[in-house]
């Protein structure tokens, strides 16, 4: 990122270390010019970056709302070489839960005090999900964004990824599993030039995406073992027991986006929540919108809606 950009919106990049392998996580923090009223948590989805969050970063501390995002293990620049994009290294799925506690823990020593909102897109949607059952009480209201249904064929992808793992190893990036995870995705739009224009109908947004080589790579087996691990953690309710039932909880997403499969699974993906224990979860599906509503166009809508549930989860 531009340096001079960095500076002109109180932008900072820093280095944690994980609490589970040691790993080097990068993240970004941006503070308001005066003092915030709260923190928001971004939690990035599969095959994405922090930096692509900055303009919603600015606009909450427009909003005298401070921020923190932080790349997951095998994604930005919290690799050990360009190579392990896509690849959790040992701590897996887990260590990526952990991970995101480590930097809310960063948060709080930064901005004592501050209330937390935990906000996370896609993957990292079902990651926070994951973080509630484990870490509820750390944070006062928790945003599902973009978030894939429940498939039930996660258990026999993960298996397909294990046997490709055996066969080829944990860096190997399966075709066959990429296909069967996302080749029906783009379905809907096969009309429009891109692959990827299930993701967003901005076709800036697009070109941008398949530009940016931190976006356009292809997980490993180790990364689609995890990746299926992780969903059935977050959608697996009956090890979960709130700590702190009346956190809200807004589930958010696109009524064009092919994570939802439909409309009754995005409505089972909200009860499953609500079958946990947690009392105040509410939702709201965009009309025209696909997958990445931060980038879609009428976003400020979805901004809008997300600054008034924080306002009031603080």
């Amino acid at each position: 990122m531009n340096q001079n950009i960095m500076d002109r919106h109180n932008i900072r990049k820093d280095t944690i270390v994980s609490r589970a392998d040691g790993l080097a996580v990068s993240i970004l923090t941006c503070r308001p010019a005066t003092g915030p009223k709260a923190v928001v948590q971004l939690v990035h989805g599969m095959c994405e970056h922090k930096e692509r969050y900055v303009p919603f970063m600015e606009f909450l501390a427009d909003n005298d709302i401070a921020s923190i995002i932080h790349d997951h293990r095998g994604h930005g620049e919290s690799v050990k070489s360009a190579s392990d994009l896509g690849y959790f290294y040992e701590g897996g799925y887990l260590a990526m839960t952990d991970d995101i506690k480590t930097v809310t823990d960063k948060a709080k020593e930064e901005f004592p005090g501050l209330p937390v909102v935990l906000f996370g897109h896609s993957m990292g949607s079902m990651a926070v999900r994951s973080y509630s059952k484990r870490y509820d009480g750390s944070i006062c209201g928790l945003i599902v964004c973009g978030c894939p249904s429940r498939n039930t064929g996660a258990g026999f992808a993960k298996f397909l990824a294990r046997v490709h793992s055996l066969f080829f190893g944990k860096r190997h990036r399966p075709e066959l599993i990429q296909d069967l995870a996302f080749g029906a995705f783009n379905r809907k739009f096969k009309e429009e030039s891109s692959p990827h224009a299930w993701i967003c109908s901005d076709p800036e947004i697009i070109r941008n995406y398949e530009a940016d080589p931190l976006c356009n790579f292809q997980f490993t087996n180790d990364g689609f073992i995890n990746l299926f691990s992780l969903m059935q953690d977050a959608y697996r309710t009956k090890d979960w027991h709130p700590g702190n039932p009346g956190m809200p909880v807004l589930f958010i997403s696109g009524e064009e986006d092919p994570c939802l499969i439909s409309h009754e699974k995005f409505e089972e993906a909200v009860n499953a929540m609500k079958k946990t224990g947690y009392t105040d979860v509410r939702s709201i599906l965009y009309p025209g919108m696909r997958h990445e509503i931060l980038n879609e166009t009428g976003k400020e809508r979805v901004w809008s809606d997300i600054l008034e549930f924080i306002s009031s989860s603080i």
